[in-house]
């Protein structure tokens, strides 16, 4: 082996642990919210009382993992743990074409391993059904307030064309430095608000495929929307972010 593969080879497996540990953390944090704690049932002398965290629990879960996960791996691949986001850098020029297919691969596994996990330690409670309770993505009858296809697919367009462009602008030079991840875990807590009764909010297909299979109830079936939704609003973000704002961007960690 040169000297040269001995220099790329851990750099790519650098890139390949830290897409697939984030997106695992992503997964797991904001699913695993979803489905351990948004909906808790306490027996009080009155009756039943709800106790779970909610959706604004959920939301939160969601923006505090990308946001650890970008501190934590941001240095090493970019910390995008998401195809869409991956997809919007590559066509804003932030990352080389050719290293898309390794950072989409290592999202997708990472989500997978964490959807699995969740799996696993949701059937440790007696009487948990999978079935329509892995905290998948829908619509119509398989949105948490029953919004049709077409709301559904406009708000995963829209917000995550927004997303990725507060993600570009964040690592963007002029931008503050040591703020992007505070920034886009914010924003994603945001999205989540706006978009779980709608659609359980995806913005990101490893978050979907993840969870999905093991959820079943329609979810694998409607897959596509949460892959075709969010890269169309990626490549909206990316082709537009620089005729839009200009100025210098940054190129993110390889």
């Amino acid at each position: 082996m040169s000297d040269t593969s001995t220099a790329v080879t851990p750099a790519l497996t650098a890139v390949v642990a830290a897409e697939l540990i984030g997106t695992f953390w992503l997964v797991l944090g904001g699913c695993g919210t979803a489905v351990f704690a948004a909906v808790q049932v306490a027996t009080a002398d009155t009756g039943d009382v709800p106790v779970g965290v909610g959706y604004l629990g959920v939301a939160l879960a969601f923006g505090l993992t990308v946001l650890t996960g970008a501190y934590a791996f941001g240095h090493i691949s970019g910390g995008h743990f998401n195809p869409a986001v991956t997809i919007g850098a590559a066509i804003a020029g932030r990352l080389p074409w050719a290293k898309t297919p390794v950072y989409i691969v290592s999202q997708v596994v990472g989500g997978l391993i964490a959807g699995g996990l969740i799996l696993v330690v949701a059937k440790g409670k007696d009487g948990f059904e999978a079935t329509g309770s892995m905290a998948a993505n829908g619509y119509g009858a398989h949105s948490p307030d029953g919004y049709g296809l077409l709301s559904a697919l406009i708000i995963e367009i829209v917000l995550t064309a927004v997303f990725v462009w507060v993600i570009l602008g964040a690592t963007d030079l002029r931008a503050p430095a040591g703020f992007a991840p505070a920034a886009i875990g914010l924003t994603l807590t945001i999205i989540h608000l706006i978009a779980i009764p709608i659609t359980n909010t995806s913005v990101n297909p490893a978050r979907s495929t993840a969870v999905a299979f093991y959820n079943g109830a329609g979810a694998p079936s409607q897959l596509w929307l949460f892959w075709v939704a969010p890269i169309a609003g990626a490549v909206i973000a990316g082709i537009l972010y620089g005729p839009l704002f200009g100025g210098r961007t940054k190129v993110l960690p390889t």
